[in-house]
């Protein structure tokens, strides 16, 4: 995928392709010093990272604020940032470098999102947002028990999940009260982004 090709499937604007451009610059700059995401995966920054982590956007809706739960290099968090610049983002990675970076792109971009160097479950009752989001960072049982703390009233949980998500749900439906949609990834034959509305544990 082209930059070209993510702006005709998501229509964002001209401005947006450029940060993202920016935001590519300085991921392979800094995958030199520490190590961000697959190497294997660089080549592909614009489908499996940025059309991948886009894919949330979409359903939004008039959400106010959003939380990335373990952020890591920025996926989703700082490319809804891009593209949405209207919400208030948070951004909750235990690791200190990835933070770093994640800074280095929001000044390079001009995003405003408030960083959290800390565990997810140190920060509890420290905000909360209309949705939490979350990419590749654990089994969904983890991910809720992590996700609902932050999660307001009514909220919704936005899970980008591999080929295993069915299997996930299964194992997260015997201790979790959840209205859940299986949306199938735009980015990743198998895949699914998962949406789940106002979770509670049994």
């Amino acid at each position: 995928m082209t930059p070209d090709d993510f702006a005709s499937k998501t229509g964002v604007s001209r401005e947006t392709i450029e940060k993202l451009k920016r935001y590519q610059s300085l991921l392979e700059k800094w995958q030199a010093k520490i190590n961000l995401v697959s190497a294997t995966t660089l080549p592909e920054i614009w489908e499996r990272h940025f059309y991948d982590s886009w894919q949330i956007v979409p359903h939004l809706g008039d959400a106010r604020v959003l939380a990335d739960i373990g952020s890591g290099a920025g996926f989703p968090g700082l490319v809804i940032a891009a593209c949405r610049p209207d919400l208030e983002i948070h951004s909750v990675d235990s690791d200190s470098r990835k933070i770093a970076f994640q800074i280095d792109v929001a000044r390079e971009l001009g995003l405003k999102i408030k960083f959290h160097a800390a565990r997810n479950e140190a920060l509890t009752g420290a905000f909360k947002a209309d949705v939490v989001a979350a990419r590749a960072l654990a089994p969904l049982p983890q991910l809720l028990a992590w996700a609902t703390p932050f999660l307001a009233p009514g909220g919704l949980c936005t899970f980008l999940k591999g080929a295993t998500y069915a299997d996930e749900l299964t194992q997260a439906e015997s201790a979790w009260h959840m209205d859940v949609q299986v949306v199938p990834s735009l980015s990743e034959s198998g895949a699914a982004l998962l949406l789940i509305r106002d979770p509670k544990p049994k």
